[in-house]
């Protein structure tokens, strides 16, 4: 089956929040503005974690011969981004805090430098390896 489809709208989702979670963490916290592109954020980061689950793992061991160890990652967007979203609603700003800076690292710049891995399609399009088969 093709999934190159599911991977450019993932990319379509998540490339995004590389950005907008950067400005979020250097804005003034709890403005409109804040507020405003932090539920974009949000609904973005709910819409790649998703999108990843159709996508089976294509480097290391695999569960169920669809998902790896990157998958943990859609795991932590879709339990993070609720909790950070209930917690603020009910005035608890660390366990906010907490949570977005987590999602942060862990779903963007963790899971992000592991799409650089040879055998991955980012791999081949930056250093110009065939992979995949794409």
């Amino acid at each position: 089956m093709d999934y190159r489809h599911l991977m450019f709208l993932h990319l379509a989702t998540v490339v995004p929040c590389v950005f907008l979670g950067a400005i979020v963490f250097v804005i003034k916290k709890g403005t409109l503005v804040h507020r405003r592109i932090g539920r974009i954020y949000m609904i973005l980061m709910m819409a790649t974690a998703t999108t990843t689950l159709f996508m089976p793992a294509v480097v290391g061991p695999r569960l169920l011969d669809h998902f790896g160890f990157i998958h943990l990652f859609s795991v932590l967007t879709l339990f993070s981004v609720p909790r950070a979203y209930f917690a603020i609603r009910r005035g608890d700003t660390r366990t906010h805090q907490i949570s977005m800076i987590s999602l942060y690292a862990g779903a963007i710049v963790i899971a992000g430098a592991f799409t650089f891995m040879p055998g991955r399609y980012l791999h081949s399009l930056i250093f110009g390896m065939s992979a995949l088969g794409y």
